[in-house]
């Protein structure tokens, strides 16, 4: 199908869609991107949150992103943003605590040294681990470089970790907190070869690739509000509130059916989350092999706890970790936002805290802050944003589809078409150009 007078619809306004949508015009490809919703950015959105009669602006998560994202990276910086403005970059380092606030483990790479001389004199040189356990881990590091990161066959990333000798206490402190921060998935049943793949991207280039990336501002402001502007400089059209209810094949394109009206289009990307594709597929015969295949997708929660302390209240540190706890990783947004007082909280994938209320979540979560910073006073309100389904549980050869479908014309965008990534805003960027690509060239 040629591209020339093409117009192509992007059904779904998160970032793997914008990202096409962004792509495909810089190719000169008109293009309109549907979102049911009236807000752009998916899963990096914004909530209002009101309290007291004051009206908050929320990340629906805390993100972090890392110095590998070299497409979300390059994306942002064709569209106008400071990294500087826009993130805290954090060269790699870990510190680890207790429920009891005592360090369990703290990592600091060696910045003076070249990779990955400089992650070695980290290991050497941490604290909360023997000697014997600093080697293996060495080891470990020194044989997944050796073999490119690549193993034959996937398995459990708990499981692989055992065979590799890594004893319990570097799983819990440093293994298992990289795979829920990386993946969203327990450690349990978390995939080998994508997590491998993550630390070769963060690993094995220049040092800034291991950085944390941390949001200085909501990534409605990063990502979506910017791209959206961007769309629309380049002469693209955005439809919000504007759920697709059919999706229809014909000779020369395609037909897309809203509530208020039906337009034609030459191709299509449908850019939804795995769990949506279904509704707009099923009239599709040629693709009920993708029905086939999501249908066996599970998903990962992310609940995202914030908590408002009085404006004075700072933490020791902007990022922590925990472990033996429900809380995984505390933020200190004052110092990270200049939102004063307010700390988040992340807890990620299946775990007994969905079993509690949100009221019960919160009050538990400021229990666990209250013993590992003691000096807390009490918080002034809090607000739990919970996304069940969060992510597809990323576990060992996972079926995952190809952007380009059965039906001519007809593409899929989204983290869970990049095979090589979990489910990542990376993933999402790096299909949305794959997919642009695919057209342009179709």
């Amino acid at each position: 199908m040629s591209t020339n007078n093409a117009h192509v619809a992007v059904i779904g306004g998160g970032c793997a869609g914008l990202s096409t949508a962004a792509a495909l015009l810089d190719r000169g490809i008109q293009v309109t991107v549907f979102e049911a919703s009236s807000q752009l950015g998916g899963r990096a959105r914004t909530v209002a949150v009101e309290n007291n009669n004051l009206l908050h602006l929320l990340d629906n998560g805390q993100h972090i992103l890392l110095g590998a994202y070299r497409e979300t990276l390059a994306l942002l910086s064709k569209i106008g943003i400071d990294e500087n403005l826009a993130f805290l970059r954090v060269p790699l380092q870990m510190s680890m605590h207790s429920i009891s606030g005592l360090s369990e483990f703290s990592l600091k790479p060696a910045q003076y040294l070249p990779v990955p001389l400089n992650l070695l004199a980290g290991f050497l040189c941490c604290n909360g681990l023997s000697l014997s356990e600093r080697i293996v881990a060495i080891k470990l590091m020194a044989t997944l470089k050796k073999d490119q990161y690549i193993i034959a066959i996937d398995t459990p990333l708990e499981r692989f970790l055992i065979d590799q000798q890594q004893s319990t206490k570097l799983i819990e402190v440093l293994w298992e907190p990289l795979c829920l921060a990386a993946l969203n998935t327990p450690i349990s049943i978390a995939s080998t070869r994508i997590f491998l793949n993550v630390l070769r991207d963060s690993f094995s280039n220049d040092k800034k690739s291991s950085d944390f990336l941390l949001p200085r501002l909501d990534l409605s402001k990063i990502i979506a509000q910017p791209l959206s502007h961007y769309i629309h400089t380049k002469g693209g059209n955005i439809a919000l509130n504007s759920r697709i209810r059919k999706l229809e094949v014909d000779a020369n394109g395609f037909s897309l059916t809203t509530r208020n009206n039906k337009s034609f289009f030459s191709h299509v990307v449908i850019a939804v989350a795995p769990k949506n594709i279904d509704k707009l597929l099923q009239p599709l015969p040629k693709l009920q092999y993708l029905l086939d295949q999501v249908e066996t997708y599970g998903y990962q929660p992310i609940y995202t706890i914030y908590l408002q302390y009085p404006p004075e209240t700072i933490l020791p540190r902007i990022m922590t970790g925990l472990t033996r706890s429900i809380t995984q990783w505390v933020f200190d947004r004052g110092q990270l936002c200049g939102e004063l007082g307010l700390i988040s909280v992340v807890v990620s994938a299946n775990g007994s805290h969905q079993q509690l209320t949100q009221d019960e979540l919160a009050l538990e979560i400021a229990k666990e802050l209250d013993q590992v910073f003691p000096d807390l006073p009490q918080p002034l309100w809090y607000k739990v944003i919970a996304e069940k389904r969060a992510t597809f549980s990323c576990v060992p050869n996972l079926a995952r589809p190809t952007n380009k479908t059965m039906q001519s014309g007809l593409y899929l965008a989204g983290d869970y078409t990049y095979a090589d990534y979990p489910a990542t805003i990376e993933g999402a960027i790096r299909s949305g150009a794959k997919c642009a690509e695919l057209i342009a060239n179709s």
